[in-house]
């Protein structure tokens, strides 16, 4: 199931394509453009931007857990949908207990793609210091304006959207319609939201910022590790890899 899930990620980016066998998109910098030319009429496109976000919501429309919801629906039919979700996420369980796609997302799905390419990930996270943020990129669609895309795009525009989510929280807990519980638990929330905040502005400022403005080039001929390592504490760390033999 982890390795279905992985090539509707590939699907996701270009990699592959439900209407191609192989791969599509495996050369350093190719586009959308060239993925088009190959796929004209794609029944599941790939992304536009080559960015993917990973939150704890449907903060944006190209969302991984949306997507994946989407590929199911367009491989498998909309009748089948709701059934076809229910098993992966039965499989993706334990005991019996199925076990939500987003959490998987959230939690195991980077660590078994670095387990699968043995430390040399074709899909790099960008990640804040403790995981609020986090957003996929191909590295063999990888441009030096991509971090800019995942810096203007998404992590201001989630800070954004977070702001807006606190803003209308704060009208709950004094509203006079609401209950207690309800106000109870907007304070709840806005007490995580302000924190969230906080990370994402120290990531943006003592992290993607710069890194955004250098609009750093990459050689994928170097090999995974010397240029994930060139992306220091943008990405997720993977332990190790910095040790690891050389392709």
């Amino acid at each position: 199931m982890r390795e279905f899930i992985s090539y509707a990620v590939g699907c996701m980016f270009g990699r592959y394509a439900l209407e191609k066998p192989g791969l599509v998109l495996a050369n350093q910098g190719e586009t959308l453009e060239v993925y088009l030319k190959q796929i004209p009429d794609p029944d599941f496109p790939a992304d536009a931007d080559n960015v993917i976000p990973l939150l704890d919501g449907d903060w944006f429309t190209d969302d991984i857990a949306g997507r994946f919801r989407t590929f199911l629906r367009v491989t498998f039919g909309e009748e089948r949908y709701e059934d076809n979700l229910a098993f992966v996420e039965l499989v993706l369980g334990k005991n019996g207990k199925a076990r939500d796609i987003r959490d998987y997302f959230l939690k195991d799905f980077y660590g078994d793609h670095v387990r699968r390419y043995k430390k040399r990930p074709i899909y790099w996270l960008f990640s804040s210091p403790r995981g609020s943020f986090n957003a996929l990129v191909y590295m063999h669609r990888y441009r030096p304006d991509t971090a800019g895309l995942v810096l203007n795009n998404y992590l201001r525009e989630f800070r954004t959207k977070l702001a807006s989510r606190r803003n209308y929280l704060e009208a709950v807990s004094i509203g006079a319609d609401s209950s207690q519980g309800e106000k109870t638990k907007a304070l709840k929330e806005i007490e995580k939201i302000v924190k969230t905040i906080a990370e994402l502005e120290e990531y943006e400022r003592d992290v993607l910022y710069t890194l955004a403005t250098r609009e750093l080039e990459i050689d994928l001929d170097d090999g995974v590790k010397v240029n994930y390592c060139k992306f220091g504490s943008a990405l997720k760390q993977i332990p190790g890899l910095d040790t690891a033999e050389d392709e």
